[in-house]
């Protein structure tokens, strides 16, 4: 601790600067890795015990019940809505094969999701690359700070030179300790979220399957649609056109 209080006394505005900036990575990083370390031993949880109630329900409106109650981080009741959500008749939206239209409304809410479990990595990423690095910066700083104050007093000894440049090293010691923690958690966030991501994908694929077997028919085209070969002419549908009825 004296050697702290020693280097900030000694240091000039910039490397106070460095000191509060690592500090201050140090403490975003620490409540990251303690925040999504919760959020994602909930979310494994949530989903490891939602998905088979779910499907062990009876109907749709109970099994969104069961997810209600189990889903604390909403990862699955979106996807689930998005499944039993149906587009507005006549809109772009609408058109195409009703396989295609739960695709995609699945896709934007597994999108959500993912991001709701990712927040905050990049934070990690940041301050475990670019860390010691700033660390590094604040002990040339330093150093060039010692030497300088040395080669004013015009009294140049091994004790006079090791005592300031030992204190400036500490910086480079306190951007590695800032950044592999950061880098660590990192690490280990980014293996849950995949596993989050592969159970989640699972889940999506299996409702599509409910939700349009094999052989659905395509929505209406919506008004003013071209013909073309995903969206056939009403003359073109059997039962219709000239051709209809004629033997």
């Amino acid at each position: 601790m004296d050697s702290l209080a020693t280097l900030w006394n000694a240091s000039d505005t910039v490397g106070r600067a460095v000191a509060l900036l690592l500090l201050a990575m140090s403490v975003a990083a620490w409540v990251l890795i303690f925040w999504k370390g919760w959020l994602l031993r909930r979310a494994q949880s949530d989903i490891t015990r939602a998905v088979p109630a779910f499907w062990d329900a009876a109907t749709l409106q109970d099994g969104r019940a069961r997810l209600v109650a189990m889903d604390r981080e909403k990862l699955l009741v979106p996807l689930l809505d998005a499944a039993m959500d149906r587009p507005v008749p006549g809109t772009l939206e609408g058109a195409g094969q009703l396989a295609s239209q739960l695709t995609r409304r699945l896709r934007d809410a597994l999108h959500r999701g993912l991001l709701h479990l990712q927040w905050g990595q990049v934070v990690l990423a940041s301050v475990g690359s670019t860390a010691p690095f700033v660390g590094l910066f604040g002990t040339v700083w330093g150093i060039y700070h010692a030497l300088a104050g040395i080669a004013a007093a015009g009294n140049i000894s091994i004790d006079k030179v090791s005592g300031p440049i030992g204190e400036a090293l500490i910086m480079t010691a306190a951007g590695i300790a800032v950044a592999v923690p950061a880098v660590l958690a990192y690490n280990v966030f980014g293996k849950q979220v995949a596993a989050c991501e592969a159970e989640l994908e699972g889940f999506a694929h299996d409702l599509r399957e409910v939700m349009v077997p094999p052989g659905s028919l395509r929505s209406p085209p919506p008004e003013g649609a071209h013909p073309g070969p995903g969206n056939p002419a009403p003359g073109w549908l059997p039962g219709h056109g000239a051709g209809a009825g004629e033997s």
